[in-house]
């Protein structure tokens, strides 16, 4: 019986060598990019502001008793057709606005006439805001549930206005210049982490 040839079995663990290595250089290749599989979010109602100094500008212009809901308009500020703004009737800004005493020597000038006018008062909630979420870190280790880490990026502008004969005679805002916040969630058991649980809850 004849022996193998040895310079076959040379050639196969060489090939199989290369096969390995050329692998080894897919698969790094493929991880280097695997950060942009990892999930992002965003939630935008930045209209017709894009960033905070916008809308907070476009505050500072109006000015009560003498801005008109015209030059609101001019300013992007229509209810509508300006999206995410909240026209409050007279009840709203009652529950909003009055003290719950009833004494109003302590309201702004400006709340005092709309509650004199009443229904012909109206109010104006301005909601905008630009969020991004990101996940960041590892593939892998998000994709199999061992760490995920979350980026959350933007701001948020609010102002309210109260009107009298299409006059505004009251404005207040607030809001978040910059968001930034990051959250963690650490699974020691990745994707089994959860497993126990479901199984217990059956029992």
């Amino acid at each position: 019986m004849s022996c193998p040839d040895s310079s076959l079995s040379a050639r196969y663990s060489l090939w199989r060598g290369l096969l390995a290595a050329v692998s080894g250089l897919y698969l790094a290749g493929a991880l280097s990019g695997c950060a942009a599989l990892l999930p992002r979010g965003e939630a935008q109602t930045s209209k017709p502001w894009s960033n905070f100094s916008q809308a907070h500008a476009a505050y500072e212009r109006i000015t009560p008793y003498l801005t008109t809901t015209g030059q609101l308009r001019q300013e992007g500020i229509d209810p509508l057709t300006t999206p995410n703004i909240t026209i409050l009737n007279y009840a709203d800004i009652v529950r909003r606005l009055l003290p719950p005493s009833g004494n109003d020597l302590a309201l702004d000038p400006g709340i005092r006439d709309c509650m004199q006018a009443q229904t012909a008062c109206r109010g104006f909630e301005i909601d905008q805001r630009h969020i991004d979420r990101k996940r960041v870190g590892n593939f892998w280790l998000d994709f199999l549930d061992f760490r995920r880490e979350t980026v959350t990026t933007g701001w948020r502008f609010n102002m309210l206005l109260l009107v009298v004969d299409d006059r505004v005679v009251y404005k207040l805002w607030g809001g978040q210049p910059e968001i930034s916040e990051v959250e963690t969630t650490r699974n020691p058991l990745g994707p089994l982490q959860g497993f126990g649980q479901s199984v217990l809850g059956r029992y």
